[in-house]
């Protein structure tokens, strides 16, 4: 099992599973500390390489996922993987995809969809998700 995030480490958000999920904007340095052992990058264009495992899902900034059935597919997986993973989220700025994917990461986890985004926003970064069909998106992720 891989050395897991801690929930003081920058950006890591607490599910209340306990799985532990760094956001990120990839316009940043990396945090100081252990590094992810599998990322989901969530940009508009191909993601830049990195020394660890990572996955690209197309989402344009300001919008949703391109696609809603690989976006449901790669998050579940993320949610999985950070049972026992370093995982980390991570779009250009940090806060509205990362924080939707956040919040929907904690839906996966038991967060009632209505109180998602709440829950991101009080544990992860207050400017999170950013756009009102990114709240829609989280309310009706699992529908």
């Amino acid at each position: 099992m891989a050395e897991t995030w801690k929930a003081t480490d920058t950006g890591v958000l607490r599910l209340p599973s306990g799985r532990l999920v760094r956001g990120r904007a990839l316009r940043r340095p990396l945090p100081a500390g252990p590094t992810p052992t599998y990322a989901v990058h969530l940009l508009g264009k191909r993601s830049p390489e990195v020394p660890w495992e990572a996955r690209w899902l197309r989402w344009p900034d300001f919008w949703l996922p391109s696609s809603r059935t690989e976006a449901r597919a790669v998050l579940g997986e993320a949610w999985s993987r950070a049972g026992d993973e370093r995982v980390e989220i991570a779009c250009g700025g940090g806060r509205g995809r990362t924080g939707t994917a956040l919040a929907c990461l904690a839906v996966l986890d038991g967060v009632p969809a209505g109180r998602a985004v709440d829950f991101v926003r009080r544990n992860y970064d207050r400017h999170a998700v950013e756009t009102p069909w990114q709240r829609r998106y989280v309310r009706r992720f699992t529908d």
